[in-house]
């Protein structure tokens, strides 16, 4: 470990990042084998969970344990932000594009299906509209309603919001109480969250006759919102992590990027479901 001139922090070798390279071949390898019934794929898949979850609990508890000695000066600091503003952009492009093949689906290839009269001879009797499946797919499903569960679930994610902020305000104020409080408040809105998700699932799946094989509108419709619910676990499981290190004492009201990282993520959580509900639920 060294400093260079100016107060920039330069970590040792670190052999973290080929434990995470090995795990995650294992458990791309052990994935492919799996879905083709081939022998050993379910014990290189957990092999690799467990070498990714080894991965970052040793490699974040060593960046944690720098932070908390001091080693991370404002030029480390400003590094991590930037780090941080790229990576949510990442994610903010990785849901444009299913947004994007949703208003493609919608606005442009279904009515080009219906309006088509070579198409029309094609699939005759096909009238477009939305929701729909597709033509030449005769899967009958409901369409999810925007009320009930997705209106609850826009409730709970806004006022997780609502704490997380609120839990930052305590952070900068020296108020330990309500950083954690806030902290606890918005774990459980969260979990809470995906507890309404997987029972809408469920009930798309039996009663609704919505999965993911009804067509266009279940396939986005499951797209989107899986992929928000794989983010929203991601977030609580963040913001876990922050509230264990909150109970231990880390953090100070002028030194916590860490908490504000995980904000940021989770106030992007909270504006990518309300593009959902808007777009996938109401329209």
């Amino acid at each position: 470990m060294n400093t260079q001139p100016g107060g920039y922090y330069l970590p040792a070798p670190s052999h973290w990042p080929l434990v995470g390279s090995l795990a995650l071949m294992s458990t791309a390898l052990g994935a492919t084998l799996l879905i083709h019934n081939l022998a050993g794929g379910g014990w290189l898949l957990t092999a690799g969970g467990a070498g990714l979850a080894t991965m970052l609990v040793g490699w974040f508890g060593k960046v944690i344990r720098e932070s908390e000695s001091g080693l991370h000066g404002a030029q480390v600091d400003q590094s991590f932000r930037w780090g941080m503003g790229w990576f949510i952009f990442s994610e903010v492009m990785f849901f444009a594009a299913f947004f994007g093949a949703l208003f493609y689906g919608r606005m442009i290839s279904v009515p080009d299906l219906a309006g088509g009269e070579q198409l029309r001879l094609l699939w005759p009797g096909y009238s477009g509209g939305w929701p729909t499946t597709g033509p030449g797919i005769e899967a009958a499903f409901t369409p999810m309603s925007p009320w009930g569960i997705p209106a609850l679930n826009t409730l709970l994610l806004l006022s997780s919001g609502a704490t997380v902020t609120w839990a930052h305000w305590g952070l900068k104020r020296g108020r330990r109480g309500q950083l954690i409080l806030g902290l606890a408040l918005t774990v459980a809105l969260g979990l809470t969250f995906l507890g309404f998700q997987a029972y809408e699932y469920h009930h798309a799946y039996t009663a609704l006759g919505l999965t993911l094989g009804a067509g266009i509108y279940g396939a986005t419709f499951f797209m989107l919102t899986g992929f928000h619910g794989l983010h929203v676990t991601i977030g609580s499981l963040m913001l876990l992590v922050i509230l264990g290190r909150s109970l231990a004492g880390h953090f100070r009201p002028d030194h916590h990027f860490a908490f504000e990282a995980v904000s940021w993520y989770w106030h992007f959580v909270d504006v990518v479901w309300l593009l959902l509900f808007i777009f996938v639920y109401w329209l």
